[in-house]
């Protein structure tokens, strides 16, 4: 697993206009080919009228499967273009469809490159993207004099609870990123005189957007 990368939370759209051609960029997130071949011909669906409707697709955290569509342009001057801004900009799991309305004069092999680029871009800057990290549950159950030294702690390393039970001892589910598991426990045997007690769990991805803890299902609004 990945200890960390970029994907979509919320797809968007972009568009521009070269030469009086209109190219329509939506940006969807996608786990499988079959999800990524069916935003595709919802979009071709959507923009039935349109001269092309040329996509691009990575799916993996190790980029396992990689395609895309000219859809009738010249070879090599609009899938791939859209693509590289995908691999570029290190997203995973992610589909672009860009659709042109041709506006009667040709852009040539270079303008349709910088122009099916542009679009992805503006699709990317229209959507909302994330970086999902992986990190460590970790149960933590200390007595009431250490509490305030850990959420203290806590507090320095930025470093969520995301739940609490309080009884005759504190015990706390905090999350920590994968890399820092080792000195993160460390510390909080310093920071109690080696008194709580820790207990790993699963390790789970988590991003954070506008403050917030996102993890599971609340990682995508597609």
């Amino acid at each position: 697993m990945l200890e960390k990368y970029m994907t979509v939370y919320a797809g968007g759209s972009g568009e521009i206009v070269e030469k009086k051609s209109r190219f329509i960029a939506n940006v969807a997130l996608v786990h499988t080919e079959e999800e990524a071949i069916a935003f595709i011909d919802k979009m071709k669906k959507k923009y039935w009228d349109a001269r092309h409707n040329c996509s691009a697709y990575v799916i993996g955290e190790h980029d396992e499967i990689v395609r895309c569509s000219d859809d009738g342009e010249p070879g090599g001057t609009a899938g791939r273009p859209m693509l590289d801004v995908l691999l570029g900009e290190g997203l995973k799991n992610t589909a672009v469809v860009v659709t042109r309305y041709f506006g009667g004069t040709l852009l040539g092999t270079g303008g349709l490159v910088r122009a099916y680029s542009k679009a992805v871009q503006e699709g990317l800057a229209g959507s909302t993207i994330i970086e999902k990290q992986l990190g460590r549950i970790l149960w933590v159950t200390t007595d009431y004099v250490g509490i305030g030294k850990l959420q203290y702690l806590f507090g320095v390393e930025s470093i969520p609870t995301l739940d609490s039970e309080y009884t005759d001892l504190v015990k706390l589910k905090i999350l920590i990123p994968a890399a820092r598991v080792g000195s993160m426990e460390k510390a909080i045997t310093e920071a109690t005189n080696g008194k709580a007690r820790m207990q790993r769990d699963e390790e789970i991805y988590f991003a954070i957007l506008d403050g917030k803890i996102l993890t599971g299902e609340d990682l995508s609004q597609d």
